[in-house]
């Protein structure tokens, strides 16, 4: 019954966000503004190429490397960040992973992403309690084109992007399938809407997060400067846009190649803000870094937004990061640094 209403409550989401899109409330800046500096957490072994995600989940530590070599998921005792095991072993046989494109927490279960297999899969705990072990694979329906992220709605569902530019988010239930498509795309640009939805859709890729205990989902573009947030219990959806706009694009051979700025990296919701780590980089200034044998990456800003959209505080860094894991509680931002030997790095909030 509880799957039912579920169910039936986001149908009636889908109905209310499926109208034609509209321009974003704009934003320009943040009412106070703070510099942080870091705190480099010390590890026990180096085992990242690029962590780009870090999720924490009271004394145990997930963090996932994009290119990793022997595996994806590397799993932490926390806050000392002693080396537990590590997960999602990269390989071509059924068994192993291709890619890993974010992970999730739910309960004692870690959940993960494979894009180039189309898969999810759970790791849950051992007999012993002492690793995790692969439990559940999901193969996702041929419906969904290439999910790049994901979240839990709840035990039976999953929200997952839409990149074949029809809607913004594809509901999938715990056996791949897919159940529903909702929103659409909130862009102005009305001549990609008619003639080039697939690339419009490659170049609003969103990193996304949903809370379920206020029932907050966000959506922050790649590139650009849009920050989407769908509120699922009262089926409200604001828009708002920063100083860099939409995404910019040109479209060659029916793909979205970008022309603005590196945008949002990762955005977490909690009890009471959004978080989102921002670049603001141009692609020429990227280019030009690179010339002169400047490869760091990753954004200097966090923006923090009330659940509403209100733009709530800017916090300034002293390094590049990318995936962030917040604790309000505590006022800890545990964030990931690709650029350092020193990869975790601890900001006081």
């Amino acid at each position: 019954m509880k799957y039912l209403i579920n169910i039936l409550f986001l149908l009636s989401f889908v109905a209310c966000t499926s109208a034609p899109a509209y321009k974003g409330i704009p934003y320009t800046d943040f009412p106070e503004t703070r510099n942080l500096t870091a705190c480099p957490l010390p590890m026990d072994t180096a085992v990242f190429r690029f962590p780009f995600r870090i999720k924490i989940q009271g004394d145990t530590v997930a963090v996932m490397d994009l290119h990793g070599v022997g595996h994806f998921i590397h799993l932490f005792h926390y806050p000392d960040f002693s080396y537990i095991t590590s997960l999602g072993k990269r390989g071509d046989s059924p068994e192993e992973m291709l890619s890993a494109e974010n992970i999730r927490w739910d309960g004692n279960s870690l959940w993960t992403l494979d894009a180039n297999r189309s898969k999810l899969t759970r790791f849950g705990l051992s007999l012993s309690g002492d690793s995790l072990l692969r439990k559940e694979r999901v193969s996702l329906d041929k419906g969904i084109l290439r999910g790049l992220d994901f979240v839990l709605y709840n035990d039976s569902t999953f929200i997952i992007p839409d990149y074949s530019g029809e809607s913004r988010f594809c509901l999938v239930d715990r056996t791949g399938k897919l159940l529903h498509k909702m929103g659409s795309i909130p862009t102005t640009n009305e001549e990609a809407l008619k003639h080039a939805r697939p690339a419009l859709a490659q170049a609003w890729r969103s990193f996304i997060d949903y809370n379920p205990r206020n029932g907050v989902l966000a959506a922050v573009t790649q590139l650009g400067e849009v920050l989407e947030i769908y509120n699922l219990k009262d089926s409200t959806h604001v828009v708002r846009v920063g100083l860099h706009g939409e995404p910019k694009f040109r479209v060659a051979e029916s793909y979205g190649v970008p022309t603005g700025i590196m945008g949002f990296s990762d955005v977490q919701v909690t009890d009471s803000a959004i978080y989102a780590v921002f670049q603001g980089t141009t692609f020429k200034e990227i280019s030009q870094k690179m010339q002169r044998g400047d490869m760091t990456d990753g954004g200097r800003y966090i923006y923090v937004f009330s659940l509403t959209g209100e733009p709530v505080r800017k916090y300034v860094l002293d390094h590049y990061i990318y995936g962030i894991s917040v604790d309000e509680q505590n006022g800890d931002i545990v964030a990931t640094d690709v650029n350092s030997d020193e990869p975790i790095m601890k900001y006081s909030i």
